[in-house]
């Protein structure tokens, strides 16, 4: 099963880019992270198209993440299984009622986005799905910092057993084009420096190719985790392309 889930989409300048990491000992991870990351890219977007701060449009797009994310945890209402009519079930008969086992723990994943234009590239997160900006020329940086705890344990993530969503902010202004990777841990940890990153990216604009050649490097590494990899380019105005 593939728990990871991005969301792309481009608005005027803008790049929003969504990646998400359901967390494998909860309910349905898969599904918390593709609506987190459905529900992160659309708010985000939207918001930077009524005249939004990206700053604001980040956080937004966290905090209604997070609210999407939770409220899968509320009890959902099975079909009605194939048969008479309710009134003519036999009593062993299941009727409507819950769908989700008791005991569970309620769907949660991790979560980071990011906004590049020729302004600049932002980034918001929970959890420790990562955002890198790697440029053409000069260093490569990581621009987040794991929420995680002894032995690299999950500190943070959305979900109903999970704090209230406090989303981290970074901004960075470079000054040569580049891309904003963002990723979930089936990469970085084979990958984890931003030069080790950096030397298994192209420097053309086939930006498909590289997120292509990063997955194939973790999976020839031994990745057995899911792996995603999505990247956003950025250039300043200075510098078109």
């Amino acid at each position: 099963m593939n728990a990871d889930a991005m969301a792309l989409v481009r608005v005027g300048e803008w790049t929003v880019g969504v990646v998400c990491d359901g967390v494998s000992m909860s309910s349905r991870p898969e599904r918390a992270a593709q609506v987190a990351a459905d529900t992160g890219a659309a708010t985000t977007v939207a918001l930077l198209r009524a005249g939004a701060l990206p700053e604001t449009a980040l956080t937004e797009g966290t905090i209604r993440a997070a609210r999407a994310v939770t409220a899968l945890a509320a009890p959902r209402m099975s079909p009605a299984p194939p048969g008479p009519p309710p009134d003519r079930r036999s009593p062993d008969q299941p009727a409507l009622g819950p769908s989700d086992k008791p005991g569970e723990n309620p769907p949660a994943c991790t979560y980071v986005a990011g906004i590049a234009s020729p302004d600049g590239v932002w980034t918001a997160w929970i959890g420790d799905s990562r955002a890198y900006w790697l440029p053409r020329e000069g260093t490569p940086m990581t621009l987040t910092e794991d929420d995680t705890g002894t032995h690299d344990a999950l500190s943070a993530w959305l979900g109903a057993d999970a704090a209230g969503p406090d989303p981290h902010l970074r901004s960075y202004r470079p000054h040569t084009p580049g891309v904003l990777l963002l990723c979930t841990d089936g990469l970085w940890r084979h990958l984890p420096t931003p030069a080790a990153l950096r030397t298994r990216t192209t420097r053309g604009t086939d930006h498909l190719h590289t997120a292509r050649a990063l997955v194939t490097h973790a999976l020839t590494a031994g990745g057995e985790d899911n792996i995603t990899a999505l990247l956003l380019p950025a250039a300043p105005r200075s510098h078109p392309g």
